[in-house]
């Protein structure tokens, strides 16, 4: 029986046992290895690195235990049964399978691992034993044996850990140490456990040094080999699989190509073509591909060329680089493909809403200015006339309202449609905002051109917007300036058929108008006057006449109706139904309103108390939620009593929102303010807004007036109004009354209350009427006023 030191170094061939350790090293290296390798693996790949893991430390594991059993020196001759070698080889294989198989994922894990490691070595140890042949008995000290498992399971258990936890070069050095060590201490106290007791009764067994020499040289040489051969196998398949992924995770294709014929395919090339990688290996690329130059399609290039492929869809489109490379010792070609299909998709996309109305499909305005521009320019060279056309839609606001955007934006691609179906080849169609449309003609289209395809347009939105049919049907204004006479640049003909358009409109919407010089000048003038009366109020230009309200059968005076006039500095007085219609159009007549309201009843509260203002309210002010609350602000800031204001409506303001409308006027009712419906009988629906509201009174318009004494009409619908007036207790006012004759007939006719030049022409107020509770009206012949007096109406 010897000690494990002296079993070692008395017992052993020294340079033997030192390749046994050497392979034990090289071998739990090559283990760790692959154990890190089968880790960084996909799941796929990671079974097959570890089965090549377990291979390489049982082998190495047993190599190393069958050299240093060859290093044995002993008194007595050892051979070796080739059955039990080889199955002590397999038991190191398998064990050590089973014990990584899983991995490591905990301390169990790596104790249970740690343990099944220690087994196999101890089965691997003892079973190769087993099979040696000598003139010997073999007994064993398990004792020492038990002990050294111990401190071996000890060993693979750090190695474990150390596997586990430590990283960069250590986390293969370190637990490979460990297991050599482990390994070491398991074989070598088993040898040292190990009791050889010779019996000379058993076969003589004899063994020739040289071949035990030449035995360990191989089992070395193999060993080692193998050992080798896994470590550069882990080498070159973690450079190629890390190259392939690099290749695959590129976003473009490549293929590497020699002498016209494919050697490789990254994963993107194989997808770009919809092949499998064997479909194109060994294959020429121009069966796949063709450049756009009609070169080859690996033919080296100093920058990228579009191709297409061969075979599939040919509306895509790639982008193909080529590089010469050394691929395999040997230049290549590597080709890089790009899908560009959906960038040019979407770059024509953009193209194409960077230059056309995204809704109609029209072109769009920055374009439109664009060839305008070039058309201007060609013209003033070649002298060619064309025309520029501005149209704008008649209703499609109320359309839009009433029927929603969704409709109004159909209406706006039927009108595209229209446009297109009506224009020529050569013709622009523009949309330039809104239900806003220019067109500009091909050269040489003159005026007479010109009206020709107003006029078609015209007929071809008659024929498909025909609004007795179709409610959301609309029309169209155009207005027609022509190059070069109405003007010679962008602006200036612009501003032309901007200037057209408006006369058309102005002329009862539905027709088409030319531009002219005079009513360029009118169109200034209007603007001017409209800038002007922006400022009339800071100025001071505004002032009140204040016109008598007669009581026919008291003959007195009942009060006075507000009449508003405008001094302008430089064109002196302004009629009223000139700057009326300028402020409502523009909204200032909000302002004005409010100063009209004002400063009446400012006056009006210093007049008698028994004397009511009128004043006219205008249909724009009725868009102001808080009308009944302006007016009550007045009322308070200006001490006026409700009951003596009256306010006048037209029919009008109950067109653009009835409900609203009607829900103001019963706040203004409430307030105490009389409400009486001004020109009644020229609106659309005067008996229904009767019904629906209680009016304080009736006025009948001027225009029954006088046309009372000539037409029988005229007297028949006054006799009406009076008749409904008094069936709904309802004073009847009759204005514009001028002559005695008009005033004996309105009193024939039962009216109660009368307002006109006859009973007094508009004034500052009460205190030019001398004696203004007894006055009596003396009928005298009068001079018609042809003059129409308005307020806010």
């Amino acid at each position: 029986m010897f000690t494990v030191l002296e079993c070692v170094t008395d017992r052993h061939d020294r340079s033997i046992t030192v390749i046994s350790g050497l392979i034990a090293l090289l071998g739990m290296l090559a283990f760790h290895h692959l154990l890190l390798r089968a880790e960084e693996s996909t799941a796929s790949r990671r079974r097959n690195w570890r089965l090549v893991a377990a291979f390489s430390a049982g082998l190495s594991v047993w190599a190393t235990h069958f050299v240093a059993m060859l290093a044995y020196e002993g008194t007595v001759a050892l051979r070796f049964d080739l059955m039990f070698t080889t199955l002590s080889a397999a038991i190191a294989v398998v064990g050590f399978w089973l014990a990584i198989r899983q991995g490591f994922l905990g301390a169990g894990s790596m104790v249970a691992s740690a343990g099944l490691i220690t087994l196999t070595v101890a089965a691997m140890h003892f079973v190769g034993m087993a099979g040696l042949r000598a003139e010997a008995n073999l007994d064993f000290d398990w004792g020492p044996i038990v002990v050294g498992a111990v401190v071996a399971f000890a060993l693979f258990i750090l190695s474990l850990v150390l596997f586990s936890r430590l990283r960069g070069l250590f986390r293969i050095a370190a637990p490979a140490i460990c297991a050599v060590l482990g390994v070491c201490t398991l074989h070598f106290v088993t040898m040292s456990a190990t009791i050889i007791t010779p019996d000379p009764s058993l076969p003589a067994v004899v063994i020739d040094m040289a071949d035990n020499v030449w035995l360990t040289s191989a089992i070395t040489g193999v060993t080692l080999l193998i050992l080798v051969s896994s470590a550069i196998g882990v080498i070159i398949d973690r450079h190629l699989v890390d190259l392939k992924g690099f290749a695959n995770s590129t976003l473009d294709g490549l293929a590497v190509v020699r002498d016209g014929v494919i050697l490789e395919v990254n994963a993107k090339f194989s997808a770009l073509l919809d092949r499998e990688d064997g479909e194109l290996i060994g294959r020429r690329a121009d069966q796949f591909l063709v450049a756009i130059d009609g070169q080859s399609i690996d033919q080296p290039r100093r920058s990228a060329v579009e191709a297409s492929p061969r075979t599939g869809d040919h509306a895509r489109i790639f982008e193909v680089a080529v590089h010469t490379i050394e691929y395999g010792g040997r230049p290549s070609e590597v080709i890089a493909v790009r899908d560009l299909t959906e960038r040019r998709a979407v770059q024509k996309k953009v193209e194409y809403l960077a230059r056309h109305d995204m809704l109609t499909g029209l072109t769009n305005r920055s374009i439109f200015q664009e060839s305008l521009q070039l058309q201007l320019e060609r013209g003033a060279l070649t002298g060619k006339p064309f025309a520029l056309l501005a149209l704008d839609l008649d209703r499609f606001k109320a359309v839009n309202d009433l029927f929603g955007h969704a409709e109004g934006d159909r209406v706006l691609r039927d009108v595209a449609g229209i446009l297109r179906a009506s224009c020529r080849g050569g013709d622009t169609v523009a949309r330039i905002g809104g239900d806003e449309f220019v067109i500009l003609t091909a050269e040489g289209v003159d005026t007479d051109g010109a009206g020709a395809l107003a006029a078609r347009i015209r007929t071809t939105f008659r024929e498909r917007m025909n609004i007795s049919l179709d409610p959301t049907a609309v029309g169209v204004s155009i207005g027609i300036a022509v190059f070069p006479k109405d003007g010679a640049d962008a602006d200036a003909l612009t501003q032309a058929a901007d200037v057209a358009l408006y006369r058309a409109k102005a002329s009862g919407r539905g027709m088409h108008a030319f531009y002219d010089l005079a009513m360029d000048q009118e169109r200034r003038d209007r603007r001017q006057l409209e800038s002007d009366l922006r400022q009339a109020i800071s100025r001071n230009e505004l002032h009140l006449l204040f016109q008598p309200i007669q009581s026919i059968d008291e003959a007195a005076i009942l009060g006075y109706e507000a009449l508003l006039r405008w001094t302008h500095p430089v064109r002196g007085n302004v009629p009223p139904d000139v700057f009326i219609p300028i402020a409502e159009e523009s909204g200032i007549i909000l302002s004005i309103g409010e100063w009209v309201l004002r400063e009446a009843c400012r006056q009006a509260a210093g007049w008698d108390p028994a004397l009511k203002v009128a004043v006219n309210m205008s249909a724009v002010q009725f868009r102001l939620p808080n009308l009944a609350g302006a007016i009550a602000s007045v009322l308070d800031a200006t001490g006026l009593p409700p009951a003596r204001l009256e306010l006048e409506i037209t029919e009008t303001a109950l067109l653009k929102d009835r409900v609203v409308t009607l829900d103001i006027l019963r706040q203004i009712k409430a307030l105490g303010v009389k409400v009486v419906m001004d020109d009644f009988g020229t609106g659309y629906s005067s008996l229904s807004n009767l019904q629906s509201f209680p009016f304080d009174g009736l006025k009948i318009d001027r225009s029954f007036i006088a046309g009372m004494d000539h037409d029988a009409n005229a007297r028949a619908i006054v006799r009406a109004v009076v008749s409904l007036g008094r069936s709904l207790n309802l004073p009847v006012t009759a204005e514009g009354i001028e002559t005695q004759a008009q005033y004996r007939m309105i009193v024939d006719e039962g009216c109660a209350h009368a307002q006109g030049y006859l009973f007094g022409k508009p004034d500052t107020g009460p205190e030019t009427f001398i004696g203004v509770r007894e006055h009596r009206v003396e009928l005298k012949k009068t001079k018609p006023r042809k003059e129409r007096d308005t307020c806010l109406d």
